[in-house]
């Protein structure tokens, strides 16, 4: 990840609600000692925790619907999920994927860059965030 103007990763936001999940995750001993787990809490432990109410619209959170485009112009639509909710056929990304972790509290406008699989790099641009529904009826009520 990184931000263009510094070099650095950019800054991120996560709810209480999703830093205190994520942590319950974490401490799971099915993902304590995955990498992944560990890429993700480092993640959390640079993130800024925020009430839901505070949280901007465009934040991606856990359930966030994220547009993104990557350095060819190919428009990606997926959505962050917890581990047991991934499902590739729908676009459902894990958390701790490493492309979930990456993008979780990122807002418009950042990128983020991680390796492929297969070798390589994948530049992606968050170009727009959906909240899920029950997300924002929360926030709301």
């Amino acid at each position: 990840m990184s931000n263009p103007h510094s070099g650095l990763p950019p800054s991120l936001l996560i709810t209480e609600r999703d830093a205190a999940r994520l942590d319950a995750l974490l401490e799971n001993d099915t993902w304590r000692d995955q990498p992944a787990a560990k890429a993700l809490q480092q993640e959390l432990l640079r993130a800024r925790v925020v009430p839901a109410a505070d949280m901007p619209d465009d934040v991606v959170r856990m359930h966030s619907q994220v547009d993104s485009v990557d350095a060819d112009g190919v428009r990606r639509t997926l959505t962050l999920v917890y581990p047991h909710e991934a499902d590739a056929d729908t676009h459902r990304v894990s958390v701790l994927a490493p492309v979930g972790s990456a993008l979780l509290g990122l807002s418009v406008g950042q990128s983020i860059d991680w390796p492929r699989p297969g070798g390589g790099t994948l530049h992606l641009e968050v170009v727009a965030v959906t909240a899920a529904v029950d997300t924002a009826a929360a926030v709301r009520g």
